[in-house]
């Protein structure tokens, strides 16, 4: 008998003992605390430490959306309306009106005089009229486009009023960039939702990207272009890309077709250099060589046996390049010595590193010999 009420003893301890452990496991998973003096929490952050983390998130997120949204605008287009026939899908012709006044893109203010970044690709055509409009719903008309072709950048004039004071940006610093960091982009997604916010951080640094289709009657070569996982849709480009303190770093310029959150965005001190030499001239003065290429990167080079550099798809008519005898298919590997690769920039950036009127060497591969050239740098850019 006595040996019988020892195992109930046993027993019962064993339940109280487990209650407890399962009280310490139930503590855990659903964050009740009445055992954490007995079996105190090791490692990780603690409910209030998420949450206050996510409200830091939230607080600087919510703190540079209202403090730079009244510098970001949307740029619109209005061009002649007309209609267009077209195949109805339940059969038939039908007619579809075309033009009128429409959302294309984004921009952001730089100076209360009335100077406002985008992108060139968004203000190409000729023939129209452009206006921006801020977030409190004012409308300006661009008086005057000045287009700086080698970095798909331009600056729109406006003249704002008493009535109508602008705010301008804060330009940050990208030479200090790090991949992970937080960034924060505004613009008008899919030319539709003016002021969209979205965030995200920044994937790479130093990509090279071919922007835009012949059906779009643009294609650009950008090199050395930020790359976010940020979501950034058609519209938003020339909008800006933004740090944690509200610092423009970067003007959204085009997201990988087929492909979920990979954004670019042109570093702004692209832009601030862009910047100064209009400022100095009224204008943006660029030197120019005139090739259209294409980067073959270092793994690219091993794989084909061919030296790494830019590989030259087109020399524009009457340029330096062609003056300078630079064929179609040559690899130019060398700008006055200085090796041209992918990682650093490739050739738009040595080129942006001269002025008008310099002169340049250049060194090329041509078909198994290498060859080496001179030329002088004309003006480029509007």
């Amino acid at each position: 008998m006595n040996f019988r009420r020892l195992l109930i003893g046993a027993a019962v301890g064993i339940v109280i003992l487990a209650s407890l452990l399962g009280g310490a496991v139930a503590d855990r998973l659903f964050g009740i605390k009445p055992l954490d003096k007995l079996f105190p929490r090791s490692g990780g952050l603690r409910t209030g430490e998420v949450e206050q983390k996510i409200l830091t998130e939230e607080s600087v997120v919510i703190d540079v959306a209202e403090r730079v949204s009244p510098s970001v605008v949307t740029i619109s287009r209005e061009s002649p309306r007309r209609r267009v026939l077209q195949f109805s899908p339940f059969g038939g012709l039908g007619v579809r009106e075309e033009g009128g006044e429409q959302d294309i893109a984004t921009g952001f203010i730089i100076s209360v005089e009335g100077l406002i970044v985008t992108n060139k690709h968004v203000v190409s055509e000729t023939g129209v009229q452009y206006k921006v409009i801020t977030k409190d719903d004012k409308e300006f008309v661009v008086e005057k486009i000045y287009r700086d072709p080698a970095n798909d950048l331009s600056i729109l004039k406006v003249s704002p009023t008493a009535a109508s004071i602008l705010e301008p940006v804060e330009l940050g610093d990208s030479s200090n960039l790090k991949v992970g960091q937080f960034v924060i982009a505004i613009g008008t997604a899919l030319g539709e939702f003016r002021h969209t916010v979205t965030t995200g951080v920044i994937s790479g640094l130093g990509r090279g990207i071919t922007a835009g289709t012949p059906f779009e009657g643009f294609v650009e070569r950008l090199d050395n272009v930020i790359q976010t996982d940020a979501a950034i849709n058609p519209g938003n480009s020339g909008g800006p890309l933004l740090n944690s303190a509200g610092q423009v770093i970067g003007v959204n310029v085009a997201v990988a077709a087929g492909a979920e959150n990979v954004g670019f965005a042109i570093p702004i001190n692209v832009v601030k250099d862009s910047i100064q030499n209009f400022e100095q001239t009224g204008r943006f003065s660029r030197p120019f060589l005139g090739v259209r290429y294409q980067m073959i990167s270092g793994e690219a080079a091993i794989l084909n046996k061919v030296p790494e550099g830019a590989y030259v798809v087109e020399v524009v008519g009457g340029s330096p390049a062609k003056t300078a005898g630079i064929e179609e298919n040559d690899i130019l590997t060398k700008l006055d010595g200085e090796a041209i690769k992918e990682e650093t920039g490739g050739l738009a950036s040595l080129i942006n590193k001269r002025k008008v009127g310099d002169s340049v060497r250049i060194e090329l591969w041509r078909d198994g010999q290498t060859l080496t050239v001179s030329t002088i740098l004309v003006e480029s850019g509007e």
